[in-house]
């Protein structure tokens, strides 16, 4: 049901720094002859802006996800974990790596999935809460694994889909705007496939510790993610092995990383999706 009782103000300045930190690196992306300085700057502005989202989604994500009944998952819950955690690896990542201006996609969607958390509060308790014993339970190192592989791999999705842009502007001869302000084509592949490989060995350990962990991975309620999961795998590893094989890179590379991330989403949020909010099942 819709929450119609003022936002919490963590809410509203994670959202508002979400926003800000998304339109510095519009700005930078769409002023690209602009002077160097200026653009770095405002690169700088937008971090400093993407980590204090961070700070504020993750005071609001504690909240949420640690009842007293214990630990809540449901499907907005699981949404904006997975938002934070990917702006939250955004920020680290682009210390080393050029990847920050992901950012103008990652951060407006942080902020959407942070209001929706308010707006939309549900509970689904996955785990109870183990806090008093200091360890981390089996169950929740899983979920754990599974949501930074989910959050990585959507990063290599949205990478897929900026590269996707640059390789049509300079095939199409169009190589000015926002396209001086990306890395080289040849550096944008090798990052995407880097974030991929991270991604995969995640996804892996997800899924052998779900055959540990949980008693029947193939269970009614569990059998579509499973499945989904497993193709989402495979799909990867294939890219993985083709790129390691024969080179793959260009269209092929950014078809398969978008045909793995589909299968993914409908594995992670397509089976809550429909269980939570169609069927309403808890």
């Amino acid at each position: 049901m819709l929450n119609i009782s003022i936002m919490p103000l963590e809410s509203l300045l994670g959202i508002v720094c979400y926003c800000a930190a998304g339109i510095a690196l519009g700005w930078c992306l769409l002023n690209a002859n602009a002077k160097k300085g200026k653009r770095s700057a405002s690169k700088q502005l937008a971090g400093l802006l993407g980590l204090a989202g961070v700070v504020f989604h993750s005071f609001v994500l504690a909240n949420h996800l640690f009842t007293t009944s214990g630990i809540s998952l449901s499907f907005t819950d699981a949404l904006s974990a997975a938002a934070w955690l990917m702006a939250l690896l955004l920020l680290a990542a682009s210390l080393k790596k050029p990847i920050e201006n992901m950012g103008i996609a990652v951060y407006p969607f942080a902020a959407i999935a942070l209001g929706t958390q308010d707006l939309f509060p549900s509970q689904h308790i996955v785990v109870k809460f183990s806090a008093e014993s200091g360890v981390m339970k089996p169950l929740e190192i899983h979920i754990l694994i599974s949501l930074v592989a989910y959050s990585l791999l959507a990063l290599a999705a949205m990478h897929a889909l900026l590269l996707a842009v640059q390789n049509h502007q300079i095939r199409n001869k169009h190589p000015g705007g926002f396209i001086r302000a990306l890395p080289p084509l040849q550096t944008m592949e090798t990052l995407l496939f880097q974030i991929l490989t991270v991604g995969f060995v995640l996804l892996s350990l997800s899924l052998f510790s779900g055959i540990l962990f949980l008693e029947d991975i193939f269970a009614q309620h569990l059998a579509h993610k499973t499945v989904f999961s497993i193709v989402a795998w495979l799909v990867f590893g294939i890219l993985l092995w083709g790129r390691w094989r024969s080179g793959w890179r260009g269209r092929t590379a950014i078809h398969w990383t978008l045909c793995g991330f589909f299968f993914l989403m409908l594995a992670y949020f397509g089976t809550k999706l429909v269980l939570e909010i169609v069927l309403q099942r808890t």
